[in-house]
């Protein structure tokens, strides 16, 4: 029998990839993706190697730069990158850093105690997804500069001069090469994590020039608070009214694992627990979050009983959830050796960090209840509120899975589903009215695709109770559609999900935006696993209709693509009608598929919340009961006519 030449498998078949050309190939691999979110974890792995370096003792102050060609650079004053040889690679230090995988200081615990960058591969990644690179030092009384392009050598290690200062200036463009969709950084992401890194590091000052502003003077945004976690907790609840002046604040060190937090009791009903590793954001929680909820529920529980304020035999069943509603509470630990788990590598796993966390918190928090009476009591008074709405909550549950079991099939009547069960394979559509729900009903693939008709606004979920929420008739439909039950972790179950894409689509006016507000912050605050794990998407239906002779129809989404379109047209002498949509209910069903429900023509934004704290900030804005700050953030932001979600 021939052999098929293109089957052949040899040793000549075995590629290896030497250097940086394995992340080149791969780049996903070592920053998530190459859109958007990688993007900007370029900046993030810069600027951590400054934040050891202030964690070391060593820097106090970071400049970020964002130039005009698209370019960023990143410059501190620590001790300088090393540039003397490197005794087995006989390369200087700096080289070996820049373009060796694995390679750093942050392996050597007498350079780093505690690092947030664990696998010495985040600098030398950005080189090579870098189209230029370049590194300058200041160290031992001389200026030191390199050059890269792909992460290759193309200009050795220089001396250019001398210098009284030290520190690492790093400059980079991006790689159009890997970078496909997009190379333009947004300020307000790179603002949220470096105010987020002021707030968890109060000895450092950061300074970001955008060199892209329209204005001669190019204005400087520097982010400084010396209050550390307290401020942070203040910044996130200043829309909200507290329940204190200041915040409770606890700090301690047992068996080398520093633990710092905040917390401050406001009028919310929801609990907002921000915590970091390192600096580094552990949205799936982890043992450290395990310790403070263990050590709160029990220091706080103690206190009543001792102080008669709930008593041991009330009739009410007090809960740990009880005990962080309307709680805003800002944990970080440093770890010498963490380890992380979890689908997102976000959940510490140390045990020895959950005893050391609830030893500390136990102690300090009881000695701050002791002293502050008053204050003790108003929170455990707003403790038996929210036990008595839990409760009240816990009767709707059973209520709407009473009406389910009565209504036969267990799922809401409006809802209509697809034939397939598997969730994979399945979507649903939250729609804006009947109407709407109408055209999509008849327009969708029937196979995979289910619709949910919402009549009117839901309710704002950021100015209720529990209780009050789960007795609104489109919030019962939507829980018992999405089949995962709804609030606190332990009521909330994922691998119950009946669709792993839930699109909202709404109209593209003023109404239609808040209601996918409205929707946005129940799902955030309510069933933020489906925005963790990407289940949430928005639909984008077209703007404008544009009809030109012999009825050749085309969509467009924006008015810049409305004049683009219409331009193209009257350049052929062809004559276009042009129609504004006022809501989907004007489009037809085969419309509706063809521009927004057609998986092979349509445009989905999905949902995702890369910094839970800004999000948290943004809905209290948004949502919360304070008109000013709201006001404030219109008036600040009107110039922008289209939100990126």
């Amino acid at each position: 029998m021939a052999q098929n030449k293109k089957s052949d498998y040899k040793a000549e078949n075995i590629q290896v990839l030497e250097g940086l050309e394995a992340v080149r190939k791969r780049p996903s691999m070592y920053i998530g993706d190459t859109g958007q979110r990688g993007l900007h974890h370029l900046i993030n792995e810069v600027v951590d190697n400054s934040i050891d370096e202030a964690l070391a003792g060593h820097c106090d102050h970071i400049k970020l730069i964002i130039h005009e060609n698209g370019s960023i650079t990143v410059s501190d004053n620590g001790r300088g990158i090393p540039v003397d040889e490197h005794p087995k690679l006989k390369l200087p230090a700096v080289e070996v850093v820049l373009t060796k995988l694995h390679a750093g200081g942050k392996f050597d615990k007498d350079s780093y105690k505690v690092s947030g960058g664990l696998h010495g591969v985040g600098v030398s990644c950005v080189n090579a997804l870098s189209s230029k690179f370049r590194a300058e030092i200041h160290r031992d009384g001389q200026i030191y500069v390199m050059g890269f392009e792909r992460g290759k050598t193309v200009t050795p290690l220089q001396d250019a001069g001398k210098t009284k200062l030290t520190g690492t200036t790093i400059n980079f463009l991006p790689d159009t090469e890997i970078f496909t969709q997009t190379t333009e950084f947004k300020f307000d992401i790179i603002a949220d994590r470096m105010r987020e890194l002021a707030f968890l590091n109060p000895e450092i000052t950061v300074e970001i020039i955008d060199e892209r502003e329209e204005d001669e003077e190019k204005e400087t945004t520097t982010y400084h608070y010396s209050g550390g976690v307290k401020d942070f907790v203040s910044y996130l609840d200043e829309n909200r009214d507290s329940l204190m002046k200041e915040p409770i604040y606890i700090s301690g060190d047992i068996e080398a694992v520093p633990v710092e937090l905040a917390i401050q009791y406001n009028d919310s009903y929801t609990e907002n627990v921000h915590s970091y590793v390192n600096n580094i954001n552990t949205r799936e929680g982890g043992t450290h979050i395990s310790g403070f909820r263990r050590a709160l529920t029990r220091c706080f529980k103690n206190y009543a009983e001792k102080n008669k304020i709930i008593k041991a035999n009330s009739t009410i069943n007090v809960s740990g959830e009880d005990f962080r509603e309307g709680m805003t509470c800002v944990l970080s630990v440093k770890v010498a050796e963490p380890q992380f788990e979890g689908q997102t590598k976000t959940k510490l796993g140390n045990s020895e960090v959950q005893s050391a966390v609830e030893v500390i918190v136990y102690e300090k928090l009881n000695e701050y209840l002791e002293q502050n009476p008053k204050i003790a009591k108003k929170i455990l008074q707003k403790v038996v509120v929210a036990a008595e709405a839990r409760e009240a909550a816990r009767k709707a549950r059973q209520l709407i899975q009473r009406k389910s079991v009565m209504s036969g099939g267990g799922l809401p009547g409006k809802l209509a589903d697809c034939s397939i069960k598997d969730p994979a394979h399945s979507e649903i559509y939250l729609v804006e009215g009947d109407s709407a729900g109408g055209s999509a009903k008849m327009g969708r693939n029937r196979s995979f695709q289910a619709i949910l008709p919402l009549r009117g606004k839901i309710l704002n979920v950021e100015k209720a109770k529990i209780n009050k929420i789960l007795e609104n008739k489109e919030i019962q439909a939507m829980i018992t559609a999405l089949g995962t039950g709804v609030g606190q972790e332990e009521d909330f179950e994922l691998d119950k999900l009946r669709y792993h894409k839930i699109i909202i689509m709404t109209d593209a006016d003023v109404d239609g935006s808040h209601i996918r507000t409205l929707l946005l912050t129940f799902f955030f605050r309510y069933m933020h696993p489906l925005v963790e794990h990407g289940h949430i998407y928005i639909a984008t239906p077209p703007l404008y209709r544009i009809t030109a002779s012999r009825n050749e129809i085309q969509y467009a989404w924006d008015d810049e693509t409305r004049d683009k379109l219409i331009k193209e047209l009257r350049k052929s002498k062809r004559k276009a009608d042009v129609s504004r949509y006022k809501g989907l209910g004007e489009m037809n069903p085969d419309q509706l598929w063809e521009t927004t429900m057609d998986p092979d023509t349509r445009t989905l934004q999905q949902v995702t919340v890369e910094n839970a704290a800004a999000a948290d900030k943004m809905f209290s804005v948004l949502m919360g009961g304070d008109v000013e700050p709201r006001r404030e953030f219109i008036e600040r932001n009107a110039k922008y006519a289209k939100l990126d979600i």
